[in-house]
């Protein structure tokens, strides 16, 4: 959190220079560039860290019919759906640049980022989701954000 407090303290007096339209143009380059690096560490699933999360609990009744079908393809990466364009929205305002996800994949997603209970079906039984987080910014985002910024400005 304290660096965000630093990038905010450098970009409150730049962006203060820019008019209401020339903010919102860069917050949604921003959000859009935010959006790209989330959905990228999403893809190698892994936390915006780097670290790797957990993997998926292993199914006892999954392992006893069908095995050699099952065996025969790779189960899916997990979040495959969440990071499509159609759940995981970005978007610039005139003082913030916005990730967020929408509908019903906003409470999935809060659901895992966080590590929550929820029921694994409607009406089914409840269990505690580890926590592997979705949403997140990495040092290489911050730089990338000044140099947006930067290159904003300059033209």
């Amino acid at each position: 959190m304290d660096d965000l407090q630093r990038l905010e303290a450098w970009l409150s007096p730049l962006l203060a220079k820019l008019t209401e339209a020339e903010r919102r143009g860069l917050a949604r380059e921003v959000a859009r560039d935010l959006r790209a690096g989330n959905v990228a560490t999403m893809r190698a699933q892994q936390a915006p860290d780097g670290t790797p999360w957990e993997p998926r609990k292993p199914n006892a009744l999954r392992e006893q019919r069908g095995a050699v079908r099952r065996n025969a393809k790779k189960s899916a990466p997990m979040f495959q759906k969440l990071r499509a364009a159609k759940h995981l929205k970005a978007q610039g305002l005139t003082d913030e640049a916005v990730l967020q996800f929408v509908g019903r994949a906003d409470r999935i997603a809060r659901v895992h980022h966080f590590g929550l209970e929820d029921r694994v079906k409607p009406g089914g039984p409840t269990y505690r989701y580890p926590a592997r987080p979705l949403l997140g910014i990495t040092e290489a985002q911050m730089a990338r954000i000044q140099e947006l910024v930067l290159s904003h400005l300059s033209r």
